[in-house]
C-alpha cells in the first residue's frame, strides 16, 4: 500500500514509519481475549525499561492523549491534607495548574520565568516554607518554548524535603535519555504518538509501585482517571480496566520494536542531527529563536515571527502543508512564534527539503530574505 509521507514538524503527533501505520491493520479482536492480553505485559515492561526503571516501577496505560496522564497522576497521588507544588514556567506546567484547580485540590503555583530554567533556591524556599507538600510537579520539556527543565536537581530537592517528584516527560520520553534513578524521578509519563513514534490514543504513566499502592487509601477523585484502580486491574488481570485502543496498541508494539532496533543513543543522535539542520536553516534565513540555545531541549525551536509586513503564518503554513511539511504555531502569550520540532521518524535530509519549501513560500508571498526584525 502506498501511503503519502508527510513530515510533521509540530510537537506531536509525530511522523511515523509505514510499518507502524500498517501494524494497525489486524483482524478484529475482543481485547479481553488472551491473545490480545498477552501483548500488554511485555509492553508495560518495555515502557519502564526505556527510562531504565526496575521492578520497583510499573507502567500504567490509559486510553487518551498525554493530558490524561497529567490528570491521573495529579488527582490520584495527592493524599488528604497534602498539597501539590507546581513549578510553572510554561504552557504545559500551566496545564497542571488548571487540572488541580479543576479538581479543587490545594496547590502552590510557583511561577518562574518562561525563558530560562527555574530558580532552584526559590523551589527550595517553597519546600522549606510548607511541610505539607505531598509532591512536586514539573514539565521536563516545555514544548511551548523548547525549554529543558532540570528534573534531576528538582527531584533531589523534592526528596530532601520529604515529597516525591512527578515529571511530565510527554515530550522528552524515548527521545532525551532519562534514568529514573539518576534523575530522581518517581513518576513520569508520555503518549505513544511522541517519543516512541506510534499513533495517538495511548498514554502511560511510569511510577514507583510502592507509591501507587499507597495511593489506594487516598481520596478517590475520578473513576476513569484513577491511577491505582487502573494499576490494580492490570496487576490482577493483565488488562486495561476499560476498553483499550486496540489498533493503537498494536501500532505501539511495532513502534517499540523499532525503538529498540534503533537504540536509545542512536535515536537521540538522530534527533540532534535533525535539530542541527533546523538551526542551520534558521541561521541561513536570519530567523530568530525565543530561547537561548543553552537552555533548549534540542527537540523544539520556537521561532519569532519576522516583522516583515508580508509575513502571514497561515499562508506560509498552508504553502508548506500542501507540499508535505507541517509547521506549528507557538504557545507563548503575546508573542508571535511558530515551532519547528525534531520529533518523529525524520532525519536531516527531510529538514533540508523542508527549508527549500519554506524559502519558496517566503518568495511566493514577497517576504524578504534573509528575514528582518525591528531593532529591540
Amino acid at each position: 500500500m502506498q501511503i503519502k509521507r508527510n513530515v510533521l514538524l509540530n510537537p506531536g503527533p509525530s511522523t511515523t514509519t509505514d510499518t507502524v501505520k500498517m501494524a494497525q491493520v489486524v483482524p478484529d479482536i475482543c481485547p479481553r481475549e488472551r491473545e490480545f492480553r498477552s501483548i500488554m505485559a511485555p509492553m508495560r515492561e518495555e515502557l519502564v525499561k526505556i527510562v531504565h526503571g526496575g521492578d520497583d516501577y510499573a507502567a500504567v496505560l490509559f486510553c487518551g492523549s498525554g493530558t490524561i496522564c497529567i490528570d491521573a497522576t495529579l488527582n490520584s497521588l495527592l493524599d488528604a491534607g497534602k498539597k501539590a507544588l507546581v513549578i510553572n514556567n510554561g504552557s504545559y506546567s500551566q496545564r497542571a495548574v488548571d487540572v488541580l484547580d479543576c479538581y479543587g485540590l490545594p496547590f502552590i503555583n510557583l511561577e518562574q520565568p518562561i525563558y530560562t530554567v527555574p530558580d532552584l533556591s526559590a523551589i527550595e524556599e517553597a519546600l522549606k516554607a510548607d511541610d505539607g507538600i505531598g509532591y512536586v510537579y514539573m514539565a521536563h520539556h516545555e514544548t511551548g518554548s523548547g525549554l529543558l527543565n532540570p528534573i534531576r536537581e528538582v527531584g533531589a530537592l523534592a526528596h530532601e524535603y520529604g515529597a516525591f517528584f512527578i515529571a511530565d516527560t510527554t515530550s522528552s520520553y524515548a527521545m532525551i535519555p532519562i534514568n529514573v534513578y539518576d534523575d530522581n524521578v518517581d513518576f513520569c509519563m508520555a503518549s505513544a504518538q511522541k517519543g516512541i513514534m506510534g499513533m495517538a490514543g495511548l498514554s502511560y504513566v511510569i511510577g514507583r509501585r510502592n507509591i501507587i499502592e499507597e495511593s489506594s487509601r487516598y481520596p478517590k477523585r475520578s473513576y476513569y482517571c484513577n491511577l491505582y484502580m487502573q494499576y490494580d486491574f492490570f496487576e490482577r488481570t493483565g488488562e486495561m480496566h476499560f476498553t483499550p485502543p486496540v489498533q493503537t496498541i498494536y501500532s505501539a508494539r511495532q513502534a517499540l520494536m523499532e525503538y529498540w532496533n534503533e537504540g536509545e543513543g542512536k535515536k537521540w543522535e538522530r534527533h540532534q542531527r535533525v535539530m542541527a539542520a533546523i538551526h542551520h536553516g534558521e541561521e541561513k534565513l536570519g530567523l530568530k529563536e525565543i530561547l537561548d540555545r543553552s537552555v533548549q531541549s534540542g527537540l523544539v525551536s520556537a521561532v519569532k515571527y519576522p516583522d516583515d509586513p508580508n509575513w502571514d503564518f497561515e499562508k506560509v503554513h498552508n504553502y508548506c502543508y500542501e507540499r508535505g511539511f507541517t509547521i506549528y504555531p507557538g504557545k507563548i502569550e503575546q508573542q508571535g512564534t511558530f515551532r519547528l520540532c525534531a520529533l518523529g521518524a525524520i532525519d536531516e535530509s527531510d529538514i533540508e527539503e523542508f527549508w527549500k519549501v519554506f524559502e519558496a513560500a517566503l518568495k511566493e508571498y514577497g517576504i524578504q530574505t534573509p528575514v528582518w526584525y525591528k531593532e529591540a
